[in-house]
């Protein structure tokens, strides 16, 4: 044995005792281990009230003035049926892609009610790179 070995033992020894289970006293009778006469005391967390939704940040850049506050059909007569239309709780998302970028315009309620509209428009292209807002929304008008 080294003497790296022979500091290791007393270490593994006193972790291997704080494992162990308790000492059998001697007579050879095992403790009897009785619960507890109350019953368990029960507490009810209060569920937290409804959560307000956020208003929707609205973007304002120049040349989507046309998509920014416009609904789904109003953007469906713009751009044609859509390749994506995802909606999830209030929220719609809904894409147009074609040779020069793909466009996601995302639709939100107003914070008063009423019909989802566009707040914020994102465009890339094919490979992720970021593509100007402005070109790719005229790049897919319908009709151009």
């Amino acid at each position: 044995m080294n003497l790296r070995s022979l500091t290791l033992v007393p270490a593994l020894s006193l972790m291997l005792a704080a494992c162990g289970g308790g000492v059998i006293p001697s007579g050879g009778k095992t403790p009897v281990v009785r619960s507890a006469t109350q019953p368990p005391v029960r507490t009810t967390v209060p569920r937290p009230g409804p959560v307000g939704k956020p208003a929707a940040q609205v973007q304002m850049i120049p040349g989507l003035e046309s998509v920014i506050g416009s609904d789904a059909l109003q953007l469906g007569r713009t751009f044609g049926t859509p390749r994506l239309d995802v909606i999830e709780d209030d929220a719609r998302k809904m894409q147009w892609s074609g040779t020069a970028c793909i466009l996601d315009v995302y639709l939100y309620p107003p914070a008063n009610g009423g019909k989802p509209t566009a707040t914020y428009v994102d465009a890339r292209r094919g490979d992720g790179r970021d593509v100007d807002r402005a070109a790719c929304v005229a790049a897919l008008r319908k009709g151009q």
